[in-house]
């Protein structure tokens, strides 16, 4: 089988970076976890402040016994599969073998794809850059908008009514805009009591 072959099943996949670290955001945040970060991405958030990730070319294409192993060098057992977007790749393969080895598997997607992966928890980011697949609704566990502009409250009411309903609801303030929207955002969370705020604790902290 040659790789173009292994990245089509997802037995390899372009890693553009993996690190160690603390989750920074949504509700998992201060929980020691071990990131995957995939290359390729065909989103396109003009405010994405991982842009180099887009391109899958750029990126080492490793197996997935190589990516488990890198991950077991640490002691925390959460692990984040986010990207780029992840969901471009069948994610099946890579997140049984985490399983197997031990860890909690989570993922972080615009859910612009179609579906798959075997996951304790999906964080659901959507994005007005391209609509989400119908899959991933009746899968995720987290909604997470970013709000970026007045109008990000309108379409995080449109993707909250078609979740589960037992599906966390978190609005984001955008970085560069925090101080512009927090105050919009912190009216709307008191108005409307099924959303809460998500900060990027991470950027505080100033870690990866």
């Amino acid at each position: 089988m040659d790789k173009t072959q292994k990245i089509k099943e997802g037995l390899m996949l372009p890693v553009m970076e993996a690190f160690y670290t603390v989750q920074g955001e949504g509700m998992h945040t201060g929980v020691p976890a071990y990131f995957i970060r995939l290359g390729g991405c065909d989103v396109g958030c003009v405010w994405c402040d991982v842009k180099e990730s887009w391109e899958a070319e750029k990126w080492p294409i490793l197996g997935i016994e190589e990516i488990v192993d890198h991950a077991l060098i640490y002691p925390g057992r959460m692990v984040v599969i986010t990207g780029g977007e992840p969901l471009m790749y069948n994610l099946d393969p890579l997140t049984t073998l985490l399983k197997e080895r031990g860890f909690s598997t989570h993922i972080e997607t615009s859910g612009a794809h179609p579906f798959s992966g075997h996951f304790d928890w999906v964080c659901f980011s959507p994005k007005k850059f391209k609509a989400p697949h119908p899959s991933i609704y009746e899968n995720a566990d987290e909604l997470k908008v970013v709000i970026f502009h007045k109008s990000d409250f309108d379409f995080a009411e449109k993707h909250a009514a078609l979740v589960k309903e037992d599906c966390k609801k978190l609005l984001q303030p955008e970085w560069s805009k925090s101080s512009q929207v927090m105050g919009a955002i912190v009216d709307y969370v008191k108005t409307h009591p099924n959303w809460k705020i998500s900060l990027q604790t991470h950027k505080f902290m100033d870690i990866p």
